[in-house]
């Protein structure tokens, strides 16, 4: 399945569609883990996985082992923002790995290449 790929850098965001092909091959990556962006069309990128969502909606946090769906009882962080102190809530959340289930992986530049990433993205949509 294809996912949308956000990369970040700095203020701006872009986003693009990431084959089905090219998706086979960042399949199994954990967040954090880096990889060269070239793959997708990004030539001298590196790009970290930062998050994503499931095709539910449900967001992957970083201390779930695997690509798999827990319920898990959060204070806080990714998935849960507390309104009142001390509350905690039981929320559903995806696994660290990204599988075929992932539909939107968010990433953050490590290191820039050449181009300007504007002018890679308008060149890969045409």
């Amino acid at each position: 399945m294809a996912f949308k790929l956000v990369v970040s850098e700095g203020k701006n965001s872009h986003q693009m569609e990431v084959e089905a092909a090219l998706s086979k091959k960042l399949i199994g990556l954990k967040i954090g883990e880096e990889f060269d962006a070239s793959m997708v069309g990004l030539e001298g990128y590196q790009l970290r996985i930062t998050g994503g969502s499931d095709k539910n909606g449900f967001p992957m946090k970083k201390d779930v082992d695997g690509p798999r769906r827990i319920k898990s009882l959060l204070s806080g962080g990714v998935g849960f923002k507390s309104t009142r102190k001390g509350q905690r809530r039981r929320k559903t959340v995806r696994g660290n790995t990204l599988s075929d289930d992932i539909v939107q992986v968010n990433t953050v530049v490590v290191k820039k290449g050449e181009k300007n990433l504007t002018q890679l993205m308008e060149g890969s949509e045409e």
